[in-house]
């Protein structure tokens, strides 16, 4: 298994970690698989009313997706197999709250998750950023999912920046990414504490806010996410030269 699953049937909590700290918590396909499964099964388990995913270590929370996954692609523009697409909560209809609890590292398909998230929790330490324009790649799903919390602007500079740039925690907080800031190593125990209060009310009112909240922009985000599958058939360059790119990729870049 490359997630860890832990229930508090006293509290109502369940934890969701991605396990593979080696590897930054990259997604590979066996992780995409767990995790949709995972938000499946929640549907059907009264005893969990809210959940808290986070990452293994210190390092990151999640990098995107693993480098090393092979996923052939179609010929049409018109369509694209994304392997992330059904890591999330809303992807897999589950309409239980959801905390993000992020130390290290946010960048890429972590946006996957941090954006079906209900709202995230960071440790000071936390940066954020998304490379996909810097490998040649379309930022299509990344930048929806952001731009569902973050100033127009802001969104536009992290998705164009690419590696260049990370955001840190604390900008992540003022432009509202971020809802609360912890110390480093805290940041999963603070997500519990307000999971914890969540999950203590009554689940219908809880889960028909939830569904409330995200109603409120349901139109123009399914609107853009029908989009995204064009945009990144036809910008994006091929796999050699996105490799040709990962391969010579640099260390350096600036923290805002």
């Amino acid at each position: 298994m490359s997630i860890r699953v832990e229930a508090v049937k006293e509290t109502g909590v369940a934890l969701v970690t991605l396990d593979r700290p080696e590897k930054h918590n990259a997604i590979d396909l066996q992780m995409a698989d767990e995790l949709a499964a995972v938000w499946r099964g929640f549907r059907f388990d009264d005893t969990v009313r809210a959940v808290v995913v986070t990452g293994a270590g210190t390092k990151a929370f999640c990098t995107g997706i693993d480098r090393s996954v092979d996923v052939p692609q179609p010929s049409s523009p018109y369509t694209i197999d994304d392997p992330l697409i059904a890591i999330g909560p809303k992807a897999n209809d589950l309409w239980k709250p959801v905390i993000a609890a992020v130390e290290g590292m946010a960048c890429g398909g972590a946006f996957y998750l941090l954006g079906e998230s209900e709202f995230v929790v960071a440790s000071r330490e936390a940066t954020f950023f998304d490379p996909h324009t810097t490998y040649g790649m379309v930022s299509a799903y990344e930048t929806i999912y952001l731009a569902q919390r973050m100033p127009f602007g802001e969104v536009a500079r992290m998705a164009l920046m690419g590696t260049a740039e990370r955001i840190s925690a604390r900008r992540a907080y003022e432009t509202g990414l971020v809802s609360e800031l912890t110390d480093p190593g805290e940041v999963a125990r603070a997500a519990v504490r307000a999971a914890e209060v969540v999950a203590s009310y009554p689940t219908e009112a809880v889960q028909g806010t939830v569904r409330a909240v995200w109603a409120s922009r349901e139109a123009a985000r399914t609107q853009a996410l029908g989009l995204a599958p064009h945009l990144i058939a036809l910008g994006n360059v091929s796999p050699e030269r996105q490799a040709a790119r990962f391969a010579g990729r640099g260390s350096e870049y600036r923290l805002r």
